[in-house]
């Protein structure tokens, strides 16, 4: 049987490729490791099943992250119990990448802004591709960019705090 192929990636590929991507968009929706964990691999496995057709990386790690997204808001609807970040240890969240030291930050946004601010910083989307990802306006990622950057300002201390 032939090995299946992701744009020219095998699947064992494909899943270092984007581990990272998955487990941090996880984690900024869910807010709990284990409950992470299990999307993460639900994620992994629909791509493993569905076999999509791919262009290119950037096409596989967009349908990763939306993927990724519908998962874990299926997951929180089906499973209500929610365990604050605030009680863990946040250097726990800071990746090794130092291009996403504000994870710690990011978990104390509201949810609204913690996926647009992720994607914008931590996975370097430009905004057009923020609102394809998200089905979604791009005047209205804009909009939650801008506001979910005050709030990250005043998580920071920023100026005027």
């Amino acid at each position: 049987m032939a090995e299946k192929l992701f744009a020219g990636l095998t699947y064992e590929q494909t899943v270092r490729k984007f581990s990272d991507t998955v487990t941090g968009v996880c984690i900024m929706r869910l807010q709990n490791f284990a409950d992470a964990e299990d999307c993460y691999q639900n994620v992994f496995l629909k791509l493993y099943y569905k076999s999509p057709e791919f262009e290119n990386d950037e096409h596989i790690k967009a349908w990763l992250i939306k993927v990724a997204i519908h998962e874990c808001t299926s997951y929180m609807r089906k499973n209500r119990r929610h365990i604050p970040l605030d009680s863990l240890d946040n250097e726990a969240f800071v990746n090794d990448n130092d291009s996403c030291d504000i994870s710690w930050a990011l978990m104390k946004t509201p949810s609204k802004y913690r996926d647009v601010l992720y994607l914008h910083y931590c996975e370097q989307y430009k905004v057009r591709e923020i609102a394809e990802i998200l089905d979604t306006k791009e005047n209205t990622v804009k909009s939650l960019l801008k506001r979910g950057r005050e709030i990250l300002k005043s998580v920071y201390g920023g100026d005027n705090a």
